[in-house]
C-alpha cells in the first residue's frame, strides 16, 4: 500500500475501497500534492482486480473546500507554461476518475467547492447531506471552471451549469438532488447508515456486471440510436450472457439461489 500524505486509500475486506481526502484542517483543499496522490490512487484502484466499487469521500466536517489558497497564491507566481502542465495534472486525475472501469460513489458533507464539484460529477452517482453547501466558486476569484466543465454540464445539464458557474451561487444537498448531480440527500445524522445502504445494494450486484454496464452506458451517451450503437448493444447482451458471472448469475436464479458474489 502507498504511503500518502494528503488522502488515504482503505480497503474494505467485502471487495470495494474508500478513497478519502485527507487534510480535515485545511477543509481537505487541494494542491499539487493531494492532485498528485489522488492520481497514484486510482492508479492502485484500477490495477486491483478485486475491488468492486469505489467510495469517494472527505474527512472531517467537509467533502472539499476546493483549491487551497497557498497553492492558488503559488499559481498567481507562475507563467502561463507553468499554469498549463498543473492544468494538465488536473484534467488528468478528473479524467481518470470519470473513465475508472469500477463504479463510484461520491460521499458529500459540508463544503464542497470549485474543483470539487468536479469530483463529485465524475462519479457515477453522488449522494450527501441534505445541508451540504455546494459552489461552482471560480469567477469570484477571477477565474472559470475549465478543466471540471464537461464533467459538470454531464452531471447537471449546460443550463444549470450555466447558472451556478456564472453566479457562483451556493445550493444546498436538497437542490443538488433537484438538479441530479446527487442521487438523494440525507438529514446528516443519517448519512453514515445510508452509505452502508448504498454498500449493501451494490454489493448485491454482479462485478463484471456493473463494470459492462458501466461501459455500456459511456457508449451509449445521451441515447441517440445509431446502426453502430445498435450492433454495440447486440454485441453487448450477447458477451455478458456468456460471460463467466452471466451464466452463474443465470443458473443462480433458475436454482432459486444466491450467485456466488453474493455469498
Amino acid at each position: 500500500m502507498i504511503d500518502f500524505t494528503t488522502i488515504e486509500l482503505e480497503t474494505d475486506p467485502r471487495g470495494f475501497a474508500t478513497l478519502w481526502l485527507n487534510r480535515a484542517d485545511k477543509h481537505n483543499a487541494f494542491n499539487a500534492e493531494m492532485i498528485r496522490e489522488l492520481i497514484l490512487a486510482l492508479d492502485a484502484v484500477k490495477a486491483d482486480k478485486s475491488l468492486r466499487f469505489l467510495l469517494l469521500r472527505g474527512r472531517g466536517k467537509h467533502f472539499s473546500a476546493g483549491a487551497d489558497l497557498a497553492w492558488m497564491q503559488h499559481a498567481a507566481t507562475l507563467d502561463y507554461t507553468a499554469n498549463l502542465a498543473d492544468s494538465r495534472e488536473l484534467a488528468e486525475l478528473m479524467h481518470n476518475l470519470y473513465q475508472l472501469k469500477i463504479p463510484t460513489l461520491a460521499v458529500v458533507q459540508g463544503a464542497a467547492f470549485g474543483g470539487a464539484l468536479g469530483l463529485i460529477s465524475c462519479c457515477d452517482m453522488a449522494i450527501g447531506t441534505s445541508d451540504a453547501q455546494l459552489c461552482l466558486s471560480e469567477v469570484r476569484i477571477g477565474l472559470a471552471p475549465a478543466v471540471i466543465s464537461p464533467f459538470v454540464v454531464q452531471a447537471i445539464g449546460e443550463r444549470a451549469a450555466r447558472r451556478y458557474a456564472l453566479t457562483a451561487e451556493r445550493f444546498s444537498g436538497a437542490q443538488a438532488q433537484a438538479l441530479g448531480l446527487f442521487a438523494e440527500s440525507y438529514p446528516p445524522a443519517e448519512l453514515d447508515a445510508q452509505v452502508e445502504h448504498w454498500i449493501s445494494t451494490l454489493l448485491l450486484n454482479s462485478p463484471q456486471a456493473m463494470q459492462a454496464s458501466k461501459d455500456l452506458l459511456r457508449e451509449v451517451g445521451s441515447g441517440v440510436l445509431t446502426p453502430a450503437l445498435r450492433r454495440y448493444t447486440e454485441n453487448a447482451i450477447a458477451r455478458i450472457r456468456v460471460s463467466a458471472e452471466g451464466q452463474e448469475g443465470l443458473r443462480a436464479f433458475l436454482d432459486k439461489r444466491k450467485p456466488s458474489w453474493q455469498e
